[in-house]
């Protein structure tokens, strides 16, 4: 499981003996004590967890098999735009899907077009009111300040 050098063979006692012993007993329970060593420096001394997440990259613990396949699997859906034009080898099936795909993207390309003329008959509809309020409003106000005439 571990794929990370011994830290056994280092040479023992002195200064930093303990936290090669650390080191040593991460390593030997794998990736999850890694992780949850980081994960509690960081909530009692975030210092800890800093240079526990540097150490983990400058010695290349981020491995691309720290994470499994999982976490790349769940993110790349089946259908996705490289499936969907790729070839069955059923050469009548796809013609009928090529037809199928093309005749979905003009409809497509038909409901946008319609839904922006709709948008701007709505916006039309909504600056026509606007500016009939406006100069409703303006009227009014210049009816109101206009003196009546005398006779």
């Amino acid at each position: 499981m571990n794929t990370f050098p011994a830290a056994a063979a280092r040479p023992a006692g002195g200064l930093l003996s303990w936290p090669r012993r650390a080191e040593a007993w991460l390593d030997g329970h794998g990736r999850k004590a890694w992780i949850t060593a980081m994960v509690l420096g960081f909530i009692f001394f975030w210092p800890v967890g800093l240079a526990l997440v540097a150490y983990m990259t400058i010695t290349n613990r981020w491995s691309k098999t720290m994470f499994g396949q999982s976490c790349r699997k769940s993110r790349n859906v089946q259908w996705g735009a490289h499936r969907v034009y790729a070839s069955s080898g059923n050469t009548a099936f796809d013609a009928y899907k090529a037809e199928t795909l093309r005749r979905l993207e003009e409809e497509q390309a038909a409901f946008e077009g319609f839904l922006n003329r709709l948008r701007e008959a709505k916006d039309k509809q909504e600056f026509d009111a606007f500016m009939d309020d406006r100069a409703r409003t303006a009227r009014e106000a210049g009816s109101s300040d206009t003196p009546p005439a005398q006779a």
